[in-house]
């Protein structure tokens, strides 16, 4: 416990001292209602620090403070606040400056014209969550299978050309058709717009990497780290932008969903910066594979929602997190069995 203190006491004494004040300012309803939103954001976002960690252990060490520094703010200030109110502005007549006032002063209506878009949000982000997961999965000759019969096929099919791009644009038929008609317009929209993005960022990193490996360079500098660093942020919109409309049903306060939030995209960016500094990945074979599993469940958690089937988001949360702590558990027993052996041959 001490070495975990001693890495996140910084985050404590925020978080302390935010519900403190949301307390003092708003009363004891307001303060509990922000702990329960900080902790659900953190519980939902645990896989969401272990792909980031696996992006931003690539990274120098300049980057990875601006992940931790412009990047919380970006989180923070333009994911959580900024772009849902884009959003409410280009699905509807208002204009910007409309939306932020309506925001401050009218948060419930607000609230309802974010729900009325979430169709949208969640075909953006439940394809781009797809799409991470399925790069990862669909790789030939991948080092460490977890889950090895489903992994497998996945890792055989990379032996079809293009294939990750076909079964992504395969998920574009059922998802159009669950959707209501009147919102099938915008879904498409959501969804075209969540792959192109996804395609943009990976293509461009994988353009820049090559450029690195050609100069020699162990780690990401320059435009390869800045597309990297908009890979994450874009990879944290998509998991947050869902929270957003959530908290909604929890208050109409934007104070409250601000700190609530805010606190989240705070710890898990703490937690990636100390998998980065642990090695954390290297020890835990499987957790990437976990973390992918949890991603690829999000993602069609999203795409249930356009059916209106709507799971708890205690349910939602320990999905993730009974993936994480699973694949933790099998990386541990075989490193276990592996030191056994080695011991035994000795």
């Amino acid at each position: 416990m001490r070495p975990l203190l001693k890495h996140y006491w910084p985050e404590l004494l925020i978080t302390i001292v935010i519900w403190a004040l949301v307390g003092w300012r708003l009363g004891l309803a307001a303060f509990f209602i922000t702990v329960i939103l900080s902790l659900l954001e953190i519980t939902l976002s645990a896989d969401n620090a272990v792909v980031n960690s696996r992006v931003l252990v690539k990274m120098s060490p300049l980057w990875q403070r601006l992940f931790m520094t412009v990047g919380i703010l970006i989180a923070v200030f333009a994911v959580r606040f900024a772009l849902p109110i884009a959003l409410v502005a280009i699905m509807t007549p208002l204009d910007s400056f409309g939306v932020l006032r309506l925001a401050i002063e009218d948060p419930e209506t607000y609230g309802d014209y974010l729900h009325d878009i979430a169709p949208v949000i969640n075909g953006f982000g439940g394809i781009f969550l797809l799409m991470v997961a399925l790069f990862f999965f669909v790789e030939p000759k991948r080092e460490h299978l977890w889950l090895r019969w489903p992994e497998k096929i996945l890792s055989n099919l990379a032996a079809v050309s293009s294939i990750k791009y076909v079964i992504a644009l395969l998920f574009f038929v059922p998802v159009f058709f669950l959707t209501d008609p009147a919102d099938r317009i915008g879904v498409l929209g959501g969804l075209v717009a969540g792959a192109l993005t996804f395609l943009v960022l990976h293509t461009i990193t994988l353009i820049m990497e090559r450029v690195n490996q050609k100069n020699s360079l162990k780690k990401q500098v320059g435009w390869a780290a800045f597309v990297s660093f908009l890979y994450l942020e874009v990879l944290d919109a998509s998991f947050s932008l869902d929270g957003v409309v959530g908290a909604f049903a929890l208050t109409s306060n934007i104070v409250i969903i601000m700190a609530g939030l805010g606190i989240g995209a705070l710890w898990v960016r703490t937690m990636t910066i100390y998998m980065v500094r642990k090695g954390t990945l290297l020890q835990y074979r499987y957790l990437e594979s976990g973390a992918h599993w949890a991603i690829a469940c999000l993602s069609a958690i999203m795409f249930l929602k356009l059916a209106h089937i709507e799971l708890p988001e205690l349910m939602v949360g320990s999905v993730g997190l009974l993936f994480i702590g699973a694949a933790i558990f099998s990386s541990v027993r075989i490193n276990n069995k592996e030191n056994v052996a080695i011991t035994t041959n000795r």
